[in-house]
């Protein structure tokens, strides 16, 4: 486990790709502002400065200036900047059964969206391509993108990448500045509570979105631009910004500014080598993934519940996910549910 004094599940928890679980320090502030907000003594300007400590970290985490990262709530709201700002009719390539927060605001804008699979979808970028959409870890399947091949592709095409990594970012290594767009929901692997999202947006690109969402943070003075006209957004990402759900992002700082510490690196090698020992365990290949799916076989989801195994089935599979929280004692446990049999490791 990294960061032991952090975490305390009480449970075998398995499921980050569901949902992360707080750091303890977080727990620790928002029952100090929830007390605070009691007492009618909460400041609402407070929140700004949390805003900027997880912009930041975020972006340092993901090789990119926090002039570049804007903030939101959810994943398909920031999507849909992105596709409202395509023309109609625009060509989008995506990846056969990818998460529908991604494909549906496409869709929606009367995008041209083609599907192919996965492992097909570097190669099925051509000069017809005007973007590319995919999740750079598989919510189903756990299945990794070739982002490094998919960038240079796009690039050598001329074609927008937009990449979600709502199942990446807090565990797998990404270097934001390959893309166009890269946007993630915090509340699975970032630990934060839902409600927090970030949305990278490539200096070259910025001019080309239309802000369609924007309020009163999205201003480049907030508070000092909060009425009337006329239209001055920030300069930089945060013209595509949306209020901050206050508490949330108070939490979000404080576990971003634990993980940049930690190292996403450190974060991955964990996580990774927890995934490849129940691989092994269920007599699967690696596959460099922090999450493990395979098929439901009869009475697999019921044995992991009953021995206290918290995991979740998604398109018909069992879908287990090692985080910085587990130990490799988890992976034994969840491992004998599945089996019937005792974990057999030999001795470090």
């Amino acid at each position: 486990m990294l960061l032991p004094d952090e975490f305390h599940p009480q449970c075998c928890y398995l499921d980050s790709a569901t949902y992360g679980l707080p750091l303890g320090s977080a727990l620790d502030e928002l029952t100090a502002l929830t007390a605070a907000w009691a007492a009618g003594a909460y400041d609402p300007l407070s929140c700004d400065d949390a805003v900027a400590r997880s912009r930041g970290a975020f972006a340092r985490m993901h090789g990119v200036s926090a002039s570049d990262v804007a903030i939101g709530h959810q994943v398909s709201p920031l999507v849909a900047v992105v596709a409202g700002s395509l023309p109609r009719g625009a060509r989008v390539l995506a990846a056969d059964g990818d998460f529908t927060s991604l494909l549906f605001p496409f869709l929606a804008s009367g995008c041209d969206v083609h599907t192919v699979p996965l492992e097909q979808l570097t190669e099925a970028i051509d000069d017809r391509t005007d973007l590319v959409a995919v999740s750079a870890v598989q919510s189903a399947n756990g299945r990794v993108a070739d982002l490094a091949a998919l960038a240079s592709a796009a690039e050598h095409h001329g074609a927008l990448t937009v990449v979600d990594g709502t199942q990446a970012c807090g565990w797998l290594p990404l270097d934001a500045s390959r893309f166009s767009v890269v946007i993630a929901g915090g509340y699975k692997w970032l630990c934060h509570p839902r409600g927090t999202a970030f949305m990278v947006v490539s200096p070259e690109l910025r001019e080309q979105l239309v802000p369609l969402a924007a309020g009163w943070y999205a201003g480049e003075n907030p508070w000092e631009t909060c009425y009337g006209t006329p239209l001055r957004l920030a300069a930089d990402a945060r013209r595509f910004d949306v209020s901050p759900a206050w508490f949330n992002w108070h939490m979000a700082a404080t576990t971003l500014e634990a993980f940049e510490q930690l190292g996403v690196a450190q974060i991955h090698q964990h996580d990774v080598a927890l995934a490849d020992q129940l691989r092994a365990g269920l007599g699967l290949e690696p596959q460099g993934s922090a999450i493990v799916s395979f098929e439901a076989r009869a009475g697999a989801a019921e044995r992991l519940a009953q021995a206290g195994v918290k995991a979740s089935v998604r398109a018909g599979r069992v879908r287990l996910s090692c985080h910085l929280y587990n130990t490799a004692q988890d992976i034994d446990r969840a491992l004998e549910a599945l089996t019937g049999a005792p974990a057999q490791r030999s001795a470090a």
